[in-house]
């Protein structure tokens, strides 16, 4: 067997394999062929004992993070604006930054700053939106690529109620994201993911020609819903002949179609969430950016037992860090505070968000997200030195979940290659 095409990683290795437990195997080795997870063995089997072996003999073993939904133009934004509520944050200070992504320099100097944290973050695999800008878009794709992490980019599509210097016209719109389509789907990477802004920054014109071009390629979507209650009127008055909000995308073939990631997802009737489950659409949880707009608390506990699939995403800059622990650690937290206000609602537990930001994330992906056989190897190594005192392999992850930095990160591997 080729030396360089195993991977074997010696430590103790954790992950979900569903979401109710963490799987713990002590001073183990996990082995990946072709970047692909063969098996996990107490005792490292003959055939690979001439094979080097990447020893972090009492370090931890974890998946690499996934984030369902951010924003690569945003990087250079986070923490401004945070007093104001979407709409006006959005006109405020996105849209103007936004439109520096005109000028390449100044978009490849943010794209790189925010592949290199995406990185120093642990998170192997994101679902990223660019700006309307094809050029500068490409870059996005381009850096991310280079950087070897995985991911779905979108260039965004809107073509209404934008600032001018955003506004595209619709056929030009169309035109350079079927260019994207047509460039990108196929890497086994970095792919391309059809991505409307929103419904009320679409016109019906636009939005036909997506879900016609999401058919054409069997497409990945992406876009907003239902995440404040100004934009749900809004989209109401703008398109009076749905009566509800995801309806709108479902009418364009917008929604399930085609792999469909939805975040926020706040503000859904018990219709809504049906339509979800029935269409397999995941919508992406994003607490801390839900929390600085003033936009509510997700009912993730209600979608959940309703069937729908849920991610975790950090939605920078609404949201103010890439960290996906510490999105999975306010994603519990405001559990905990929807359980307090309405008892039906239980709380998340870790090892639940810990599976929305690795395997559940993961699957929108493919196999990805866990270290089980034919699972990609996405995997994060945490120097658990920094834990302190004496303690079992998950307590210490439990620790680094809670209090670790990214320096508590020794190595990362996507897709079986070492990434930073």
């Amino acid at each position: 067997m080729a030396e360089q095409s195993v991977l074997i990683l010696k430590g103790n290795i954790i992950f979900t394999p569903d979401a109710r437990n963490f799987k713990v195997y002590r001073d183990s080795y996990l082995i990946a062929v072709g970047g692909v997870i063969r098996e996990i063995c107490p005792a490292l089997p003959a055939q690979y004992q001439a094979l080097r072996i990447h020893d972090y003999t009492n370090q931890l073993i974890i998946p690499g993070f996934v984030d369902l939904h951010t924003h690569g133009a945003q990087f250079n934004q986070r923490g401004l604006g945070l007093d104001y509520k979407l709409l006006d944050w959005l006109n405020r200070y996105t849209f103007p930054e936004e439109g520096k992504f005109s000028d390449p320099d100044y978009a490849s100097r943010v794209y790189e700053a925010f592949a290199s944290e995406l990185i120093a973050q642990g998170t192997t695999r994101a679902a990223v939106y660019a700006t309307v800008h094809l050029s500068t878009s490409r870059l996005l794709f381009a850096v991310l690529a280079r950087r070897g992490l995985g991911a779905y980019v979108g260039k965004v599509n809107m073509d209404a109620n934008c600032p001018d210097f955003l506004k595209e016209d619709t056929a030009k719109s169309l035109q350079a994201t079927e260019e994207i389509l047509a460039e990108w789907t196929g890497n086994s990477l970095v792919k391309p993911i059809i991505t409307p802004r929103f419904a009320p920054t679409s016109t019906r014109v636009l939005m036909d020609g997506l879900g016609k071009l999401a058919i054409k390629y069997d497409a990945a979507v992406q876009s907003h819903l239902a995440e404040n209650t100004g934009e749900i009127e809004w989209v109401r008055e703008l398109f009076p002949e749905h009566r509800e909000y995801h309806q709108v995308y479902q009418h364009y073939h917008l929604f399930g179609r085609t792999p469909t990631l939805m975040a926020h997802c706040i503000h859904l009737s018990d219709n809504a969430m049906e339509s979800m489950k029935e269409n397999q659409v995941i919508a992406v949880h994003c607490p801390d950016s839900n929390m600085n707009l003033s936009s509510g608390i997700m009912p993730v506990r209600k979608l959940l037992n309703a069937g729908v699939k849920v991610g975790l995403g950090s939605d920078v800059g609404a949201g103010h860090s890439l960290s996906m622990p510490q999105t999975m650690i306010r994603a519990i937290q405001l559990s905990k505070i929807k359980h307090a206000l309405e008892a039906e609602h239980q709380p998340l537990t870790l090892p639940e968000a810990f599976y929305l930001a690795t395997k559940g994330g993961g699957s929108f992906f493919g196999r990805v997200g866990s270290f089980e056989p034919g699972y990609a190897l996405d995997a994060l190594v945490i120097n658990d030195t920094a834990a302190g005192w004496d303690m079992e392999p998950l307590e210490k992850l439990q620790r680094f979940i809670y209090t670790g930095t990214t320096a508590d990160i020794a190595a990362r591997y996507a897709a079986g290659r070492k990434i930073g």
